[in-house]
C-alpha cells in the first residue's frame, strides 16, 4: 500500500458491453504513459490494463479495462477502490497531488519525530487541511463508553508551515503550531 495511492472509485456499470464509471480525484492516469490501473479487488491490489477511456466530466470518466466485456463483469468492480503507483507519477516534490500525498508521514520540525500519517485531505474549504492519525496515541473512548479508532488531528496545509516534502521517504516535514497537536 505505500507504493500506491488512491484516485478514485469505480462506480456502476455503463451500458452491456463492460464500461463503467470511474468517480477520480487525480487524473494522473491521462497525464502518464501508464496503461493500467491498479483495482482493490476482496483486499487485494490487482493491476488491470486499461483498454480505453473517455472523459464525461472533470471528475468522471467511462473506463473500459481489458477482458471485461459485459454488464455483469463490470458490475462486480462496483464501489472498488482505484489507485496508482507512485512510482508511475513522476511528479516533482512542488507539483504533488493533495491524493499523491495520502499516506505520507509528518514530520514535527522542531524534534524530528514522526507526528502521524495523513489519512486525508480536506480541500473543501479555502483552508486545506491534512486529517492525521496521531503516531501511538491510545484509543480514546466516546462518552457511550465504546473504543474509538486511533485518534485523529486536522493540520492547516499551509505553505507557511510545510518546510520540505521528501517522496522517497513519504515524508513531509512542518511547523507546527504550540498546542494543535493537544487539541
Amino acid at each position: 500500500m505505500k507504493d500506491v495511492y488512491r484516485i478514485g472509485r469505480i462506480g456502476k456499470p455503463h451500458g452491456v458491453k463492460g464500461e463503467m464509471n470511474f468517480m477520480f480525484t487525480d487524473d494522473v492516469f491521462d497525464r502518464t504513459d501508464s496503461d493500467y490501473l491498479i483495482i482493490e479487488v476482496e483486499g487485494l491490489l490487482v493491476p488491470f490494463f486499461i483498454e480505453e477511456y473517455r472523459f464525461r466530466s472533470d471528475e468522471t470518466t467511462l473506463l473500459k479495462l481489458c477482458d471485461i466485456d459485459t454488464q455483469e463483469q463490470a458490475r462486480q468492480f462496483t464501489n472498488c477502490e482505484v489507485f496508482f503507483e507512485r512510482s508511475k507519477a513522476d511528479t516533482p516534490d512542488d507539483e504533488l497531488t493533495w491524493a499523491q500525498i495520502v499516506g505520507f508521514r509528518i514530520v514535527d520540525e522542531n524534534n524530528g519525530k514522526i507526528v502521524g500519517e495523513i489519512v486525508a485531505v480536506d480541500d473543501s474549504t479555502e483552508n486545506t487541511l491534512f486529517e492525521v492519525q496521531i503516531e501511538n496515541a491510545p484509543p480514546g473512548t466516546t462518552s457511550f463508553g465504546t473504543k474509538t479508532a486511533q485518534r485523529q488531528v486536522l493540520i492547516p496545509a499551509s505553505d507557511n508551515l510545510i518546510r520540505s516534502i521528501d517522496t522517497q521517504s513519504q515524508t513531509i516535514t512542518m511547523t507546527i503550531p504550540d498546542g494543535l497537536l493537544a487539541l
